[in-house]
């Protein structure tokens, strides 16, 4: 069960495949004058924050997809370790001394400093960091199957925060033109 585990880890450390081009807008000429030119929304996360949200939706598909209860853990958790990595590629900043370069600290002791808003979700993701090194090592119920079903569920909701937080922006107020005879806003 540990190779197979290994095998997947090694599989999940390669590059995704790039998402699919986003489908060419159709048009109508009977549909609203404001459908007339469409402005398409721009994301406001990097190519490498997207790539790790992608991911991470490639691992909750997987781990939705396992069968024992150790690796569906560990793969959902996986998954929301990547999508604290893209918070981390949008919002990190190096630290300014040696002394605190030379530190490691883990991902969930980073996120809230970078992310207060998220420091409930790292919480609890931090708490499953040993359950799930001991998922991955292959230890006989290391998480049962309420656990990894549960992890799953978290990491799905904590994904799609983040995908709304550093993916969609929100859209732009619309204003309308002033009326003949009326004074501009």
């Amino acid at each position: 069960m540990a190779s197979t585990a290994a095998e997947r880890r090694h599989r999940a450390a390669a590059p995704a495949p790039a998402p699919a081009p986003a489908p060419a807008p159709s048009f109508s000429l009977n549909g609203p004058a404001s459908d007339v030119h469409p402005v398409l929304r721009r994301s406001a996360a990097p190519p490498a924050a997207l790539d790790l949200l992608t991911q991470a939706h490639q691992g909750l598909a997987e781990a939705a997809a396992l069968e024992t209860a150790n690796e569906r853990f560990a793969t959902a958790h996986l998954a929301a370790l990547r999508t604290a990595a893209a918070v981390l590629a949008v919002r990190g900043r190096p630290e300014t001394s040696a002394r605190l370069r030379a530190r490691i600290r883990s991902t969930w002791e980073v996120l809230p400093e970078i992310a207060p808003e998220l420091a409930e979700w790292s919480a609890l993701f931090a708490a499953g960091a040993e359950r799930r090194a001991r998922a991955e090592a292959g230890i006989a119920g290391a998480a049962t199957c309420r656990d990894a079903d549960d992890l799953l569920r978290a990491a799905a909701m904590f994904l799609r925060l983040v995908e709304r937080m550093l993916v969609l922006q929100p859209p732009l107020p619309r204003q309308t033109p002033p009326a003949d005879g009326e004074p501009g806003r």
